[in-house]
């Protein structure tokens, strides 16, 4: 069985008919049949039902999708790496980072990368704390941009922001006219905040500890943009990174709380080396910095 079957394999999964995913994969319907059928024969198993709509895996060949697909994964991963090796200057970096970066560090950084490696390929993944320390574990990223420092362990680290955190409220609330604020000063608030299990979440509840407050959480999204909409729209107050306000008209003001910021920082795996494209990647970054 070649990588390709596996592709082919991939295909009929995802458009679940032998005619579309023949189209698909540029080959015609015939010799998709013929494939499949000397794959099932070589795993001595049926994988998809055939019927007047379409073909559909059945539970063996949703098992043999799952593996096909981390197979073909590790393949091309394995042909990026070689190429990086081969050629660092147009190399692949797989750059992992948290969505309130999209559109403030993120394109600063890149933009500085690009200037110095225009060649180099950057494969972006845009995900949560959790998924990135994930990813980097098992290699399916090689960098990533989070709120830090990393847990204890195999990680380094590179400091490249400092994020003040504000309160922002919405025109004509009975804070919006104070330059300062304490968390004190938000009991009895509808408050809007990132969901439990993000890295953002777990500082904001840390301040309110600190403080002996407990928030009356009225909205949780995954997004800080969106907070601050929602704050925006007189759903609440929130607590963000002093760049989120005003954004949607709400009006920031400075916390009076000890630890009131986020660190933002570079970390990747300290047990493995970098491939080329991504140590120069991390050099680069190092040499621009910091981003405050």
């Amino acid at each position: 069985m070649q990588i390709e079957d596996l592709r082919s394999l991939l295909a009929l999964g995802e458009h679940r008919h032998v005619t579309e995913a023949a189209a698909a994969l540029g080959t015609s319907q015939p010799t998709l049949s013929r494939l499949l059928s000397r794959v099932e024969a070589e795993l001595g198993a049926r994988l998809f039902e055939r019927d007047a709509r379409g073909a559909h895996p059945n539970p063996l060949g949703e098992v043999t999708l799952a593996a096909a697909r981390d197979i073909v994964d590790r393949y091309d991963r394995l042909r990026r790496d070689l190429a990086g090796l081969l050629d660092p200057e147009s190399g692949t970096v797989r750059l992992a980072f948290l969505d309130s970066m999209a559109t403030s560090l993120v394109p600063r950084i890149l933009h500085d990368v690009r200037a110095r490696a225009p060649h180099m390929r950057i494969e972006l993944r845009q995900e949560p704390t959790h998924e990135m320390m994930r990813d980097l574990a098992s290699g399916v990223s090689e960098l990533a941009l989070i709120h830090g420092p990393p847990p204890a362990g195999a990680y380094g680290w590179m400091a490249l922001q400092r994020q003040a955190l504000v309160l922002i409220v919405p025109p004509g609330h009975r804070l919006a006219s104070r330059s300062r604020a304490r968390l004190a000063d938000l009991a009895g608030e509808d408050f809007v905040t990132i969901p439990p299990g993000f890295g953002f979440r777990v500082l904001v509840d840390d301040l309110f500890a600190a403080a002996g407050v407990v928030p009356r959480v009225a909205f949780e999204i995954g997004d800080l943009a969106t907070v601050e909409g929602l704050v925006g729209a007189g759903l609440g107050v929130a607590l963000v990174p002093s760049q989120f306000a005003g954004a949607s008209g709400t009006i920031g003001i400075q916390l009076t709380a000890a630890g009131a910021e986020r660190v933002v920082g570079l970390t990747w795996r300290t047990d493995r080396p970098l491939g080329p494209a991504a140590s120069r990647f991390r050099s680069f970054v190092e040499l621009a910095g910091p981003y405050d």
